[in-house]
């Protein structure tokens, strides 16, 4: 691709080539719909490893999906009165004067994103029912989307009382050299290759505190993969996605501040606590029904406010779409239970012997609301909890 792309930018004949073929590719000619399926085919194998290994599940859309659709849409445009000829191409403006329009109709005959996208905006209303869109981007789209929903809402596909559409932008990741993040030859760095070295520096750190001696092999294999997958998502997500960040594994696979693996360690931990007193989940959830949790040391109320907030928070990034504030959120939960654990017994055992004195089921009890409430936040952020790390 990069090669092609480099000729399509010095060879005007390579060029205008490259046009006629996505022309007749949108005019669904046999020889090259067959080509672009084989490259469809290569491409969705590899994005499938990645899928598989983030866990992401998706319903394929891809451009060649909405193609009748985009046909049909510049008929409705063009019958209605919305299109204008400009230089050969057919235009479209939104509902505010000045703005940049869309351009529905190269002079060539071919579709652009801009149609594209006004098949999606129309089909994900019309024929999926959505309530709710969110566009993720890179934040120099923005204006491209306001454009979209102007003209959508000026041809009726879209009205605004009765759909909600968000474009989540985000900046740019850098190195530590505060630099676009690239590989050592200037290349940008692939998402596989970011992955591998997740997996290596994670497996590295376990190892440095000796946990592969310590875990059965699969346990290790789990732990290994929740850390470098939650890291490379927590680094992601904790930033405002609307500012650079910059990139470091040192940074975020530190088992101290607000990082994955102090958060998985933290909801590790604290399930630990019930499971050494052989207090079972059947138990606890029985226990709630009936024990009074009286909340009279000042960690405890402290804790129990931080999980109070959770309702907020979730009403906080449903609004701006921000997943910085529940991180922030996250690590806040987990200082909190760090603070109440350090000063309050959940369990109380024979200095000697270590056997089990008293059992706080109250605590306990916060205990358990303190990791639902973390495994929820996990959940919505893509980590996977691991019962032992």
């Amino acid at each position: 691709f990069k090669e092609k792309k480099l000729r399509f930018d010095t060879d005007e004949e390579f060029k205008k080539r490259a046009y006629e073929c996505v022309v007749n590719l949108q005019g669904k000619e046999k020889n090259h719909v067959q080509g672009w399926q084989l490259i469809c085919d290569i491409s969705r194998k590899e994005f499938q490893s990645i899928y598989d290994q983030l866990d992401i599940k998706i319903t394929e859309r891809g451009e060649s999906f909405y193609q009748s659709r985009m046909e049909t849409v510049v008929q409705y445009l063009r019958e209605k009165g919305y299109l204008e000829m400009d230089d050969g191409r057919l235009i479209m403006f939104g509902l505010e004067e000045g703005n940049i329009p869309f351009t529905i109709v190269k002079s060539d005959g071919g579709f652009t994103y801009d149609t594209s996208d006004m098949a999606a905006i129309r089909q994900r209303i019309e024929e999926e029912k959505a309530d709710w869109i969110i566009y993720v981007t890179d934040m120099g789209q923005s204006n491209h989307f306001k454009v979209l929903y102007s003209c959508a809402e000026r041809c009726g596909f879209y009205d605004p009382s009765k759909v909600r559409i968000d474009h989540v932008g985000f900046g740019v990741v850098l190195g530590e050299d505060k630099k676009k993040f690239k590989t050592r030859s200037g290349d940008t760095i692939k998402l596989q290759e970011l992955l591998d070295e997740g997996l290596k520096r994670s497996e590295e750190t376990l190892k440095s505190k000796n946990r592969h001696n310590v875990l059965k092999p699969e346990e290790f294999e789990a732990a290994k993969k929740a850390v470098a997958y939650g890291c490379i998502k927590y680094a992601d997500l904790c930033h405002n996605r609307v500012n650079d960040y910059i990139f470091s594994f040192d940074k975020m696979l530190d088992d101290k501040g607000n990082t994955a693996v102090y958060m998985l360690y933290a909801v590790t931990r604290i399930r630990s606590i019930a499971a050494n007193a052989n207090i079972t989940s059947k138990q606890l959830i029985e226990a709630a029904k009936t024990e009074r949790i009286p909340v009279d040391h000042e960690k405890e109320w402290k804790l129990v406010k931080s999980l109070l907030r959770f309702h907020d928070e979730l009403i906080k990034i449903t609004e701006d779409l921000c997943l910085h504030h529940l991180c922030e959120y996250l690590y806040d939960v987990a200082s909190a239970f760090t603070e109440f654990y350090d000063a309050c017994y959940c369990i109380e055992k024979d200095g000697k012997t270590g056997e089990v004195l008293k059992i706080h089921m109250d605590r306990l009890l916060l205990c358990e609301a303190t990791a639902l409430v973390m495994e929820k936040c996990f959940w919505i952020l893509g980590l996977t909890p691991v019962s032992k790390m």
